[in-house]
């Protein structure tokens, strides 16, 4: 985390510069000053300060260091464990495909979002309750 931080700063610091220059670009090339590109990178550059602090900050607060802040570390090191996947599950399949027609209903019409929606409560339920009936229930 530490070399995210610094990687922060330079970009706070690279997006403050390139808002100065491009001001003073623009004073010289069209004789007035052109404020949205400037606020416009001002902005990018507070953006970039408040994640550095950020970043550092919870890089203080752990107390320790990152595997990957390591020279000495595995790839192994940095693994985290991602959870529990059913890799036989149709139910995520299903509950992308309502989504995506609910989204399609939206720009097309909403009747069709409408018939999504409870497609999505059927595969929302399904995949809630899986392993609450059948060869795998518990």
């Amino acid at each position: 985390m530490r070399v995210n931080t610094v990687l922060f700063w330079i970009l706070s610091i690279f997006f403050f510069l390139s808002s100065a220059v491009y001001t003073i670009w623009n004073v010289i090339d069209r004789g007035y000053w052109e404020p949205v590109g400037t606020l416009a990178m001002a902005l990018a550059g507070i953006l970039a300060a408040f994640l550095a602090f950020y970043v550092g900050r919870v890089h203080g607060a752990q107390g320790g260091e990152l595997p990957e802040d390591r020279l000495d570390a595995n790839i192994d090191d940095g693994d985290a464990e991602l959870g529990f996947f059913s890799p036989w599950s149709w139910w995520p399949l299903l509950m992308g495909g309502s989504v995506g027609l609910f989204i399609l209903g939206t720009a097309v019409g909403v009747w069709l979002s409408f018939c999504a929606v409870g497609l999505v409560l059927i595969s929302l339920v399904g995949w809630c309750y899986e392993y609450y009936r059948g060869n795998f229930a518990r």
